[in-house]
């Protein structure tokens, strides 16, 4: 299996259960940006304990890992949890909307993004995955993410909402960080 391949089965099994999702992380990234290697797929879903049995179902045991516990332990603690596709090593990180205004914010702009000729899904809006790839910078320090932020302001250049990234910025405790990218993205053109 493919990581489309994956994406395309997320993506129906949450349109076929009606779940709220936003795909973000690397993959989202790299939609908007330079393209990278991942074995894995981020995605934000919007889903409560009536959800549990039908997200098992879509993803059989036999084929992919999925742990009934894992997930309402991850809905009590509005955490994470995995779908592990064994066969090809591919993981999907689900982690559970936790309703801040800025998840709010992202869920309200999300795009319908192509990732194939004839599949697309939800994806969080460019910004939004830069705000994001600035968290995970600051809590992991992975230089990884200053990457993806300097392609998707290279390739999306024009597009981007930097008043947008500003003021969640601001919000976010991520003005120093934004500052620098800029700094850095302008100092190179």
């Amino acid at each position: 299996m493919e990581l489309h391949e994956l994406l395309d089965r997320l993506v129906s099994a949450l349109e076929r259960l009606q779940i709220p999702y936003l795909i973000t992380g690397s993959v989202a990234a790299m939609a908007y940006g330079e393209p990278r290697l991942t074995n894995d797929i981020d995605v934000v879903v919007d889903i409560n304990e009536g959800h549990v049995s039908g997200l098992l179902a879509q993803f059989p045991a036999d084929e992919y890992y999925l742990s009934d516990e894992a997930i309402r332990e991850a809905l009590v603690r509005k955490g994470q949890f995995n779908i592990i596709h064994p066969a090809s090593g591919l993981k999907i990180d689900v982690m559970i909307q936790r309703g801040t205004p800025f998840e709010r914010s992202r869920f309200r702009r999300a795009r319908l993004v192509h990732f194939t000729d004839e599949h697309g899904g939800r994806f969080a809006a460019s910004e939004d995955v830069i705000l994001k790839k600035m968290e995970y910078y600051r809590d992991g320090g992975s230089e990884k993410h200053l990457r993806d932020i300097a392609g998707i302001m290279k390739v999306s250049a024009g597009t981007i909402d930097e008043s947008y990234i500003g003021q969640w910025a601001d919000q976010l405790e991520l003005r120093e960080i934004w500052d620098a990218m800029l700094h850095r993205l302008r100092e190179r053109s």
